[in-house]
């Protein structure tokens, strides 16, 4: 193991730290600053700042050529309140790192001390701090960045801690992971009218109380099908909150989800149907947009070998597990640009869930993922 027992609880400090200061999408600026800060001793040959928004990307290069490899974490966190009584619990309301970002962000440190003490022989590595993961904007930012060209990788790897699995046990496979998916922002807008004479507007209450069920009748299969579709109406308003007034707008918030990203365009174009006939019936005007926009990750076979010999040479279990998973990850963007692959490491069959308010990332982990993910590079750069 390349980690020592003082980095075992150093880097468990660094994680506590960021724990204390969640920043949620698009906000990361003090979250970045502590993961340079955290760089700069360890002397890598570059250290790129401001990618994609608050993105950090740390360069390691052998100065003999070779492959390019990439290891993205994440650096956002969710504007979910934290219920925890430890005492390095999210210090600031409404915002917590309740998907294990803090810890991921972590593994990556670790690998820089390790790389920082013994150079790869050839090639580069590339340590990505990503923002942005959790609304989806994230990975097309740093990848439109024009400084991106500097850090092209020739494959990228990643994973995701993942309760409900065992602790420890790795889920992964080659195709398609995780899903594609988007946020539809339905408006549906009439004319208000005094609660006594409810016939003098034009309502939506009718409209949007037929969507909710249409919209989420839309729903077919569960992965590993292809033709796997889903459909949850996640929020909804209709009118004041007032008694005196007969409502004249509402809007309805729907997550779209399919396996693959080439079954999504014939999901929203039903979607749109439903909510052109609703309101076309009830004579309102109607809008429509889209928010949170995943593609789908597919694991590159050839990615998906490194891992596995990794995770052998390791002696890490791993099988497929349940994958592919419903829920989406940005990562999958990666896969345009190089051979990528992710895999989930097990946070505990009994740990709370991801986007739970008393979920933390089990600082046993870091070493697990550090190991593994050491092991690819060693591999392939010396």
């Amino acid at each position: 193991m390349f980690l020592t027992n003082r980095d075992a609880i150093e880097l468990q400090a660094f994680r506590h730290e960021l724990h204390r200061h969640p920043e949620v999408s698009g906000e990361e600026r003090e979250t970045a600053l502590r993961v340079a800060e955290a760089l700069r001793p360890l002397a890598p040959s570059k250290i790129l700042t401001g990618l994609g928004g608050h993105g950090v990307a740390s360069v390691f290069d052998s100065g003999v050529p070779g492959p390019t490899l990439l290891f993205r974490a994440e650096l956002d966190a969710l504007p979910i309140e934290e219920k925890s009584e430890a005492a390095h619990r999210s210090t600031v309301p409404d915002k917590g790192h309740l998907c294990g970002h803090d810890g991921h962000s972590t593994i990556l440190l670790a690998l820089a001390r390790g790389l920082s003490r013994q150079p790869v022989a050839r090639g580069r590595v590339v340590l990505l701090w990503q923002p942005a993961e959790e609304d989806g904007s994230g990975a097309a930012a740093v990848l439109a960045d024009v400084n991106f060209s500097e850090i092209k990788p020739d494959f990228a790897y990643s994973l995701h801690n993942m309760p409900g699995l065992a602790f420890g046990q790795v889920a992964l496979k080659a195709g398609p992971v995780n899903c594609a998916s988007r946020g539809v922002k339905i408006r549906l807008s009439g004319k208000t009218a005094h609660a006594s004479q409810p016939e003098t507007g034009v309502s939506p209450m009718a409209a949007i109380s037929s969507l909710m069920p249409a919209l989420t009748a839309l729903s077919h299969g569960a992965p590993p099908a292809t033709d796997f579709t889903l459909a949850t109406v996640t929020h909804a308003t209709l009118g004041e909150k007032a008694f005196g007034i007969a409502p004249g707008d509402a809007e309805i918030w729907v997550t779209l989800r399919t396996l693959i990203d080439n079954r999504m365009d014939d999901l929203c174009a039903k979607a749109e149907h439903l909510v052109v006939r609703a309101a076309q019936e009830a004579d309102l005007d109607h809008a429509i947009s889209y928010h949170d926009i995943f593609f789908h990750c597919e694991n590159a076979p050839e990615a998906v070998a490194d891992l596995e010999k990794a995770l052998t040479t390791e002696g890490v279990a791993f099988d497929e597990g349940n994958l592919p998973m419903r829920a989406s990850e940005d990562f999958g963007r990666l896969r345009a640009v190089c051979p990528s692959a992710m895999f989930f490491l097990g946070a505990g069959e009994n740990h709370p869930a991801l986007h739970n308010p008393d979920y933390d990332y089990p600082d046993d982990l870091t070493a697990i993922g550090a190991r593994v993910f050491m092991a690819v590079i060693r591999d392939r750069l010396g």
